[in-house]
């Protein structure tokens, strides 16, 4: 391939790729896919992991679009990233802003349901168990208040 074909950036799912990584480790920094995710992708796609971003021509990347667009029939159900989803009861695998966007909406139901999770997401407080004792203090430190001198 010439210098000619190469970019230095690759947008894909609203996130920059850099032309110049590998596009298994560039793949990863989509939310959604992982690792493997990744190399399952490419492995359909018949691109070699090793392959450059900046070098994929267009039929690679769409090839490579339309899987992720895919991504359930091709993954097993425990590496997708919703399953048994609680509205529709399928399996779904969400990307970049519908898995934050879904994430939100979870959150938001569980404060309108007032589940115990759903509370501490509403104070902005510990949610999985975690001690707060001594951790999580937001704002400015006070310390300790000494009392005020004893009038005689």
């Amino acid at each position: 391939m010439t210098q000619n074909n190469f970019r230095r950036t690759l947008r894909l799912y609203n996130q920059n790729l850099m032309g110049e990584n590998t596009i298994r480790q560039e793949l990863t920094k989509i939310k959604g896919i992982g690792k493997s995710s990744a190399i399952i992708i490419l492995r359909i796609a018949d691109i070699p992991d090793t392959s450059r971003v900046g070098y994929l021509s267009e039929t690679q990347i769409d090839k490579m679009k339309s899987i992720i667009e895919d991504l359930p029939s091709h993954l097993p159900d425990y590496k997708l990233s919703r399953r048994n989803d609680p509205i529709t009861g399928t399996n779904k695998h969400l990307i970049s802003s519908d898995l934050m966007l879904q994430h939100k909406r979870d959150i938001d139901n569980m404060t309108k349901l007032g589940t115990w999770k759903g509370i501490r997401h509403k104070l902005g407080l510990k949610v999985r168990g975690q001690r707060t004792k001594s951790t999580g203090r937001k704002g400015v430190s006070i310390g300790v208040k000494a009392k005020g001198a004893v009038k005689k």
